[in-house]
């Protein structure tokens, strides 16, 4: 359904305006209860426990080790110390960069859904409770009583502010203190933080606009926050404000320069944007907050845009990992195909941004193609920002790296990714169900229980039973409070080639398309029992041929994980004179003690009989170039998500396959696993 919108400033005509829950504890990380060109509906993190699995043991060690040891960083580095100076309790240097207020908002956020969840400890709760409340004092301590807070520019600074708004990084601040009080706030349903945050937009609002001083995101994401303030509020005068910043007009009123405009993404009209350029995670956070417009306003201009940076997105500028941006410089997008491996930016934020942004796509149109792209940045380009044990972190997430890269870190001068991987891990569970008119959608595969409620108001549970991502076998048992007809959405990601579903022991059959929601609807009872099997095979790929850096290369993938090969696995050989043989059968092995229990991968091979960096750099072209002796060999591949989680080695995602007849890159379209053990 598309809701038109007459926009005036000030004034936001809808056909249904946000209604607001009591105490906010029933909304979901996007709160889109009411909105009208939403498809689905997130069910709150509250109502879902990840029992256990895959994503129940990252969570975990995001709530007990990720967390504590952040905050402890956040504490020696002088981030929150600069909230106490701003408020004049300590006589402390201000510390950090102009956008560290944001680094501790983030750790609020991931905080607060580490509260609103079932899985979380009661002794942790009551720990991460006991650390929010003092925080959240003194972030309300540092707010001016005209309601600006802000760290960077306090009262001796008072001159500077909102003097640079392309590189003062104020709306940056301000959009995260709101995402930071709304979490709280849907958490515990206290309001404290929300409210300094509303107050902050209110001052912003009160100074500029149309008709006052001009305003523009310098990083996105004040646009998607400030719709979910309208969402939370019901204050039109928040959507407003969002369109305002989105249709761009306040270019020349600002003087911002070309090169200005295009990093940020912002500063000129949205619905022209016709690819990706700039920095990439302010570029994804600017089409996350129009997604947010989209479902509210219904303007079709927005959707056509979104349409066309999806596109340029997943098929010219997007890694297999579903890491975006190419380039250091500017941490920013590449041209199209443009996605060298060795330098590979991938900053982990812009893997968080990419999750984001899919997230919102699939819930206005119910899409599964959006969880798809979710899924794949999620599980590799995401999940490898953050090391195993919870405490090391990568900035950027190349797919190839030498053995003396020191990738990652407990602490970075700009400390954005840490705390963005964090609170993407710990509202997690509220990305794996939603609800809609119909019944009831399942994004994501892990062992889950969620408790909630149809649309129409009957309780339901779900249990799910899976060892995804390392098997494809899904079971779900379903425990509606009285029968009921409804949709079971369960989505069949497209990189299985079938899907097999039975209920109560019985096959179902329809017309069901892969890439898709399959769609059961039937009277549903008490303990009905749907199976779900996906074939998790072994595949390599290979790039677009325009894709020059990937050229003679092979990646390999199994279900949703993508594959790397790291020197610690391949019985020192080094991984520069490697070459996989990809149309040769593969083997699948999980190994319960390797890296907190992964499947490895095993291919064919070979190696150069003599080391290739004692070969000539150039050499005329002739057979023997093709027919030099190799040995064979087999390589060994770990999930990319889990490399540099042992000793320094080197990384490669993409292999490069030998030529001649028993390599032909012809076999890259699947080899399969012969089979499969447990060790």
């Amino acid at each position: 359904i598309l809701v038109g919108c007459f926009c005036l400033p000030g004034l936001c005509l809808l056909a249904l305006a946000a209604q607001v829950t009591p105490d906010g504890r029933g909304e979901g990380v996007l709160d889109l209860s009411h909105t009208l060109n939403a498809r689905m509906h997130p069910v709150p993190v509250s109502a879902v426990s990840l029992t256990d699995g895959f994503w129940a043991a990252r969570r975990r060690t995001t709530i007990e080790r990720s967390l504590p040891s952040l905050l402890a960083l956040l504490e020696e580095h002088g981030v929150v110390d600069n909230f106490r100076r701003a408020a004049g309790k300590k006589n402390v240097p201000r510390k950090g960069r102009n956008s560290t207020d944001t680094d501790l908002y983030k750790w609020i956020e991931a905080a607060s859904w580490a509260l609103a969840s079932p899985d979380t400890a009661a002794p942790d709760k009551q720990k991460i409770q006991a650390q929010l409340k003092p925080l959240i004092v003194d972030v309300l301590a540092a707010q001016d009583a005209d309601g600006y807070l802000d760290t960077f520019y306090p009262a001796d600074r008072t001159h500077l502010r909102f003097s640079d708004l392309a590189h003062s990084q104020e709306d940056y601040c301000l959009g995260h203190l709101l995402q930071a009080g709304i979490a709280y706030y849907r958490a515990t349903g206290n309001r404290r933080l929300l409210d300094a945050g509303i107050r902050f937009a209110d001052y912003v609002l009160a100074n500029f606009g149309p008709s006052k001083k001009p305003f523009v995101t310098g990083h996105p994401v004040l646009e998607m926050a400030l719709v979910e303030l309208y969402r939370t509020t019901g204050e039109s005068k928040y959507l407003d404000f969002a369109r305002y910043l989105l249709s761009g007009v306040e270019r020349d009123r600002l003087r911002l320069k070309e090169a200005d405009v295009r990093y940020m993404f912002s500063g000129k009209p949205f619905t022209s944007h016709t690819e990706f350029e700039g920095h990439a995670v302010r570029a994804l956070y600017a089409a996350s907050g129009a997604t947010d417009y989209f479902a509210e306003s219904g303007d079709p201009a927005y959707k056509r845009t979104l349409d066309t940076l999806w596109t340029d997105l997943t098929t010219r500028k997007m890694y297999i990992t579903g890491g975006v941006g190419s380039r250091a410089q500017g941490e920013s997008f590449g041209d199209a195909y443009e996605l060298p491996s060795g330098s590979a930016y991938a900053e982990t934020c812009a893997s968080v941004a990419n999750v984001m942004w899919n997230f919102r796509m699939l819930a206005i149109t119910g899409d599964a193609r959006y969880t798809d792209v979710l899924e794949r940045a999620l599980y590799n380009g995401a999940n490898a920002g953050m090391s195993l044990n919870g405490t090391l972190y990568c900035y950027r997430n190349p797919l190839a790296a030498a053995a003396s890269e020191k990738l990652r870190n407990p602490w970075y001068d700009v400390t954005c990714c840490p705390p963005n991987i964090e609170r993407l891990f710990t509202s997690l569970p509220g990305y794996f169900y939603a609800t809609s008119r119909d019944g009831v959608y399942v994004n994501l595969y892990n062992d889950s229980e969620m408790n909630w409620h149809l649309e129409d108001g009957t309780e339901l549970k779900i249990v799910q039973s899976t060892r995804y991502p390392w098997s494809g076998e899904v079971k779900f048992t379903l425990y509606p409070a009285k029968p009921s007809q409804f949709t079971l959405h369960l989505r069949w990601p497209s990189w299985a080639s079938s899907a097999d579903i039975m209920i109560n022991g019985n096959r179902a059959s329809g017309d069901f398309q892969r890439g898709s929601y399959i769609p059961l609807t039937r009277t549903w009872s008490d303990g009905d029992v749907i199976s779900l099997n996906l074939p998790i095979q072994t595949v390599p790929v290979v790039a677009n041929p325009r894709s020059a850096d990937l050229y003679g290369r092979v990646a390999i993938e199994r279900g949703p994980l993508v594959y790397a090969l790291e020197q610690a696995d391949q019985n020192g050989i080094s991984i520069p004179d490697i070459f996989i043989r990809p149309a040769a059968s593969s083997t699948a092995e999980f190994h319960k003690e390797l890296l907190g229990g992964v499947t490895l991968v095993k291919f064919p091979g070979s190696t150069a009989e003599k080391n290739l960096g004692e070969q000539p750099l150039y050499e005329p072209l002739g057979l023997g170039f093709f027919n030099r002796n190799r040995r064979p060999i087999t390589l060994t591949f770990i999930p990319y998500y889990a490399w540099s989680n042992r000793e320094p080695g080197a990384m490669e995602v993409w292999v490069p396959f030998a030529r001649g007849p028993e390599a032909s890159p012809g076999g890259a379209s699947g080899g399969g696993d012969r089979h499969s053990s447990t060790k």
